[in-house]
């Protein structure tokens, strides 16, 4: 069964503005509010309560060459976030993480300990590291290059752990064509889908291909909304056409859900969605593709 989990951090996102701090710290209240708890918990999902992520600073000024921006709340949330994500699998449930931004994926690597695959669901590879970029900063757009061991140790490498997961048992859906990074990912993960990909050959199969190569030992799934069209998904902080559509969404969650151990959804922000009307449509998605979240794993 599911414990939801609520990680409001924005630690990982650039400034919308100078001086501003990102709304998807807002996001787990605002899913709440929508329904999102309320429809799991009737299903027998409960409330593993929230951990809470430490001040976001613009410190685009003052940050020394060669760190992430926020690094050091950064690092804290993820060590503490990863010890409640283990005490969920200690208790032989499925963890659901209401995130935040795409940062949090360093917690589940370091909750997981190298014995899971992973299936990352993203409208961007999130694959700047140092070794292809001068300008990394936000790990938001660098979470999956650091979860394969490809960034600066002190977020690839937290306490020796790193990587956090297998490139070979790594896949990646729903980056568009035009990813400046795709090319490299294709090289060095177990499997690369885009969007365009995926809807070719159909959901069905896209969830079956990603099984494949993450394991049978269970993999986390990581969903950004963004991997979403932003005609119908406009409320993330880097919307990029020729993504999915809900229902395309909703279908390869079921798929996939049921044999991942866990997952997080990231991106959400509520501070562009002034009427909600996104945040129910994000709810939907999430109780009709996520229900059977670790059905297949249940001990």
């Amino acid at each position: 069964m599911i414990t939801i989990v609520s990680a409001p951090s924005n630690l990982g996102l650039r400034p919308p503005q100078p001086g501003s701090v990102p709304g998807t710290s807002k996001a787990p209240e605002a899913l709440r509010e929508a329904g999102v708890f309320r429809r799991l918990m009737a299903d027998g999902a409960v409330d593993g309560g929230v951990v809470l992520s430490g001040r976001y600073v613009d410190d685009d000024t003052t940050r020394a060459t060669g760190h992430v921006r926020n690094e050091a709340q950064m690092v804290d949330h993820a060590r503490r976030l990863a010890r409640r994500i283990a005490g969920v699998i200690d208790d032989g449930r499925a963890p659901l993480v209401i995130g935040g931004d795409c940062s949090l994926l360093l917690a589940a690597g370091l909750a997981l300990r190298h014995n899971a695959g992973l299936v990352h669901i993203d409208g961007h590879t999130d694959f700047r590291h140092p070794g292809n970029s001068d300008h990394c900063a936000s790990v938001a757009g660098e979470d999956l290059a650091a979860a394969v061991g490809r960034h600066w140790p002190a977020i690839a490498d937290i306490d020796g752990r790193g990587p956090y997961f297998s490139p070979a048992n790594t896949v990646h859906i729903g980056c568009r064509v035009n990813d400046q990074e795709v090319d490299e990912v294709r090289s060095h993960l177990g499997l690369v889908l885009t969007a365009h990909q995926s809807v070719e050959i159909g959901m069905t199969e896209t969830a079956r291909a990603a099984r494949a190569v993450s394991g049978n030992a269970g993999y986390w799934l990581h969903i950004d909304v963004d991997v979403l069209d932003p005609n119908v998904m406009p409320a993330v902080d880097s919307p990029d056409p020729g993504g999915l559509d809900p229902e395309q969404l909703i279908e390869l969650l079921q798929g996939l859900a049921p044999g991942a151990i866990g997952a997080q959804v990231t991106v959400f922000d509520p501070d562009l969605d002034p009427d909600g009307r996104y945040a129910e449509l994000l709810t939907e998605i999430i109780v009709t593709g996520m229900a059977h979240l670790g059905r297949q794993l249940e001990r």
